[in-house]
């Protein structure tokens, strides 16, 4: 389904564009405002170099546009940590007509934002109460005491575990971009956070690993990526070291003539390693967590 985004003419009348907007300003303004990854709620997530391609300007450029846009026209947000932006007047000119269709949407949009500041923050500026309402669950917590404080703890907890799985899969997900993969969609995104979430504490380093491997065998895509990864879950291997010993057994069993697949159980990568590599039953359990 095609999708699209209105501007209003009114826009080239606003005495803050008029006044105050550069060429570049409203040019990368009608940037935000139309760009393919734009939502219906006005928070998306984007990257500074998915940003400085698009436009053709430096990272600088767009770190200049942005401090510019955040600190002085004051009308968007950006969160670094999160790759997320928000455009501060979005609900006012994108909520006048609604039904089921644009409301079930906004839902599912609000439920995949993950710094909730970001729409503290847009929510002032839209006029539609059946919105609001919807905006309003997202935002609003409960005021019992005790259920209070319980929810204030599990929401630090939570969010501590987000920021370590955010700083976690951002590694990936730029080793992804920065390597020929092409643009991270939200769909690849959303498939790449729990294969990292998969494996123990080896996930991040697992799934580039698994991109490198990509790159080796000239097989540049998420969907081949995600193969290695599925037959690593398949064959119960969770940390870098069962990795990297299966990967070894395998090669060199392959080598041979000698490879088969191994079973979803590591007894077939027991004998690969002992015969192949010359490795001791103690030396195996040490990386297989045996006895």
């Amino acid at each position: 389904m095609a999708k699209f985004r209105q501007v209003y003419t009114e826009f080239w009348e606003d005495p803050k564009v008029q006044e105050e907007f550069t060429p570049e300003d409203r040019y990368f303004y009608l940037y935000l405002l139309t760009n393919p990854r734009t939502t219906q709620i006005g928070i998306y997530q984007i990257t500074k170099k998915q940003i400085a391609f698009e436009l053709g300007y430096s990272t600088e450029s767009i770190n200049a546009l942005i401090d510019r846009f955040e600190n002085h026209h004051k009308l968007i947000k950006y969160n670094i940590e999160t790759r997320e932006i928000a455009i501060k007047n979005w609900g006012r000119y994108n909520f006048n007509k609604t039904g089921k269709p644009v409301e079930d949407c906004v839902r599912s949009e609000l439920s995949r934002v993950k710094d909730n500041e970001l729409i503290e923050y847009t929510k002032p500026n839209i006029d539609n109460s059946k919105i609001i309402n919807i905006y309003d669950t997202y935002t609003i917590r409960g005021t019992t005491g005790g259920q209070e404080k319980e929810e204030e703890k599990e929401e630090e907890e939570n969010k501590k575990k987000n920021k370590n799985r955010r700083e976690k899969e951002v590694i990936a997900f730029d080793f992804y971009q920065e390597n020929g993969f092409g643009f991270l969609t939200p769909h690849i995104r959303d498939e790449m956070g729990p294969f990292i979430d998969d494996f123990e504490n080896d996930g991040n380093a697992i799934v580039i690993k698994a991109l490198k491997i990509a790159l080796e065998r000239n097989k540049i895509s998420w969907g081949y990526t995600k193969g290695i990864l599925r037959n690593w879950l398949q064959a119960n291997l969770k940390n870098m070291d069962q990795i990297e010993a299966y990967e070894k057994s395998r090669v060199i069993s392959k080598n041979a003539g000698q490879y088969e697949t191994s079973e979803s159980n590591n007894g077939k990568i027991y004998t690969d390693l002992k015969t192949t590599n010359d490795m001791s039953k103690e030396e195996i359990d040490q990386i297989f967590g045996g006895e």
